[in-house]
């Protein structure tokens, strides 16, 4: 009478396997799959790759160098959760500046600095002031923006590189190749624990465990 079990919880595992490898193609950002195909394709063409179901669990290996073979792992949700890692990059990034964000007070600066990182951005990183990292100040809000971003991934990425290679290529491939997330620095790994606690706890707000 065991064998049936067994077979039925292989056959779901095995299930499992195949959505979340369907996932990993489904939401890699189009250059990292273009990097491993052919630099020259099309982002039309990319796209038609990867919604069709029957390519994704073998692109997805691929993109992940056939990690997922060798490790049991990758059935759970990855590291941020399914979370957006730009968003939670820019949720962390927005902690290192809060300094500059709290000077920036003109409507004109705001609306050019919301554009870009978004207002939940801008009020996460005010929230938590006092975790803030950068003691220079930025006053253009283009220039501001653009650093938020560069040092928010690249904590993300310094964050990514306590884990092991599967579980921080499954976050990386969703981003565009040539992000700060692949290339940080001593500052960004003293830091990134803890800005990217407050993300995490961040998230959960928004998502309650049930």
């Amino acid at each position: 009478m065991s064998i049936p079990i067994q077979t039925a919880g292989l056959d779901q595992s095995l299930q499992l396997r195949s959505v979340c490898l369907s996932d990993v193609a489904a939401w890699a950002h189009p250059t990292r799959l273009a990097a491993r195909l052919d630099p020259a394709l099309s982002a039309a063409t990319l796209e038609q790759l990867q919604k069709r179901p029957r390519l994704q669990p073998r692109l997805a290996e691929l993109l992940l160098d056939n990690e997922v073979h060798s490790n049991g792992s990758g059935l759970e949700p990855d590291l941020l959760r399914g979370h957006d890692p730009r968003r939670a990059a820019l949720l962390a990034g927005s902690i290192w500046h809060a300094r500059s964000l709290l000077k920036l007070v003109s409507k004109p600066q705001l609306t050019a600095l919301i554009e870009h990182i978004g207002a939940d951005a801008h009020a996460f990183g005010i929230r938590h002031l006092a975790q803030a990292i950068a003691s220079s100040l930025i006053a253009d809000p283009k220039k501001l923006a653009q650093q938020i971003e560069h040092d928010g991934h690249a904590c993300l990425g310094a964050w990514l590189n306590a884990s092991s290679a599967l579980e921080r290529n499954r976050v990386l491939l969703r981003l565009p190749v040539g992000t700060a997330a692949e290339n940080p620095s001593p500052e960004h790994s003293k830091a990134s624990g803890q800005l990217f606690s407050l993300v995490l706890a961040h998230f959960d707000t928004e998502n309650p465990a049930k």
